[in-house]
């Protein structure tokens, strides 16, 4: 390895990287800690580009614009809206994206920078380097870092594991064989066991999918004979490079793993389990402490999708964007489905729906680790920017999203995909539901129509014209020759 530059410095004593380059001893002792001792803590006729008001800009109007983005999308999260933002804020201002060579970087293997269309290694080519990394992938931070510069503002989305569990059982039927055998999610999460084997192909859907995104590896009473549960066909296991409390952006937060677990107890293949802390033992605790530490000093920003709104107020703040670079339309909702998200609530549930959600928090007890945990977060950080000031930035925000709505759509809203006939905005259907998308109004300025088809593309279509802006299709020329051919 050659001399480290200023940037090469930066990128392995920065606190987002003080794990990837202590890795193998943090991970080391880490690992003895945990299984062998005790453990040490830490508007109609609007001209759609300019904004519908003078752009409410949320953060110091001085502060420059965020542009180098790393973006987890995890499954069934909401990620897909946030996945359209970017798409059109790179789009719009000539950013570029590091790519797969289809629609995910490998997954569910760990991301691996190799994937990434046009990357060149450090030295290997003089390509402009990359400005956003937004598309499916399991997180693996020491070579998302081959990629991105640590300077990154890194980022991500959770929800609630119970809305989790219905979006992916319906979405992922056919895919996880553990779903496919269950005749409905409620049998499922009754004897989830009967149902999951771990390691079997499709089910890391089925189980603590959020962790699995965030490409934490699993405590050992999770693990089996046949390796992680959740990598199949993976044989690099994910390292958890543990950074020490007190260090990372986020380190005045205090973690207590005591208080992470709430669901209610539940009978799950005929036994009684439930997640409160009498169950949980020092090791399985503390791993799932430092698992939400090392998050914290790596993340910048992790969204709450049950606050989708308020979430990206946050985002757009943290970004010094405008509020209009964060306004958009729902993508990827299924028929039937939520079609806004709303707060984590039991009024309006029935006694199974009650039951339902327990089960599934219980059975999915890593997320709702996250999940307690950003969303506390989120809150944290809500506070600091001040609940009436959120308030009117919602209230803002919502307004010019309706007034996009009926500017550009027909109906104004989602549409069922039997009434989309342009195959640039049909979305990809999959799973046992309809997946809903828009429909333009005729009549729409050329400027007006630019930008309402940002806002309407789906990630598929909206991925494959960033990929012929970036890799334009090159034509080869007719030869010349000296000599007649010969017929």
């Amino acid at each position: 390895m050659g001399p480290l530059s200023p940037t090469r410095t930066r990128r392995l004593w920065g606190p987002r990287s003080l794990g990837v380059a202590l890795g193998v001893f943090m991970t080391i002792g880490f690992a003895l800690q945990l299984w062998g001792g005790p453990f040490q803590k830490r508007l109609p006729g609007l001209q759609l580009r300019q904004p519908l008001a003078p752009s409410l800009r949320l953060a110091v109007s001085s502060c420059p614009p965020r542009q180098r983005l790393v973006f987890l999308k995890t499954h069934k999260s909401g990620s897909s809206s946030v996945l359209n933002l970017l798409h059109r804020y790179g789009d719009r201002h000539g950013l570029r994206f590091a790519l797969p060579a289809r629609y995910q970087f490998g997954y569910p293997r760990l991301f691996q920078a190799s994937r990434v269309k046009g990357y060149r290694p450090q030295g290997g080519g003089t390509k402009p380097p990359f400005h956003i990394l937004c598309h499916h992938m399991r997180f693996n931070l020491k070579e998302v870092l081959q990629v991105m510069p640590s300077d990154s503002f890194f980022f991500s989305i959770v929800r609630d594991p119970a809305a989790l569990a219905r979006s992916a059982f319906s979405y992922y039927k056919s895919t996880s064989s553990a779903f496919r055998k269950a005749p409905s999610l409620a049998a499922f999460l009754a004897s989830p066991r009967a149902f999951y084997r771990p390691g079997a192909r499709g089910d890391h859907y089925a189980r603590n999918l959020l962790w699995f995104d965030f490409g934490l590896p699993f405590p050992p009473e999770m693990k089996t004979k046949r390796g992680n549960p959740h990598s199949p066909g993976d044989p690099n296991l994910p390292q958890l490079n543990i950074l020490p409390s007190g260090t990372g952006p986020r380190a005045h937060h205090t973690l207590d793993p005591n208080g992470l677990f709430h669901p209610a107890p539940t009978v799950a293949g005929g036994h009684r389990q439930t997640s409160s802390p009498a169950s949980l033992d020092l090791a399985s605790s503390s791993f799932i402490h430092w698992s939400l530490a090392w998050l914290d000093s790596v993340f910048d920003l992790v969204l709450v999708a049950e606050y989708f709104d308020e979430s990206l107020v946050l985002l757009a703040d943290a970004l010094c964007w405008g509020l209009d670079d964060v306004v958009g339309f729902m993508h990827n909702a299924q028929a039937g489905g939520e079609q806004g998200r709303s707060a984590v609530s039991n009024s309006g549930l029935t006694t199974e729906d009650m039951q339902l959600t327990a089960r599934a928090r219980a059975w999915n007890h890593l997320d709702w680790a996250l999940y307690v945990h950003f969303n506390r977060s989120l809150w944290a950080r809500i506070s600091q920017y001040g609940q009436s000031r959120l308030e009117s930035a919602v209230a803002e925000l919502r307004a010019r999203r309706e007034a996009l709505a009926k500017h550009c759509l027909v109906g104004g809203e989602a549409l069922d995909p039997k009434y989309i006939t342009d195959r640039r905005f049909r979305p990809f259907q999959f799973g046992s539901g309809k997946v809903l998308g828009y429909v333009l109004r005729s009549g729409l300025s050329l400027t007006d129509q630019e930008e309402c088809e940002r806002l309407a593309t789906p990630e598929l279509q909206y991925k494959d014209k960033l990929d012929a802006k970036q890799f334009p299709p090159t034509v080869s020329l007719p030869r010349k020759t000296s000599r007649v051919l010969s017929p």
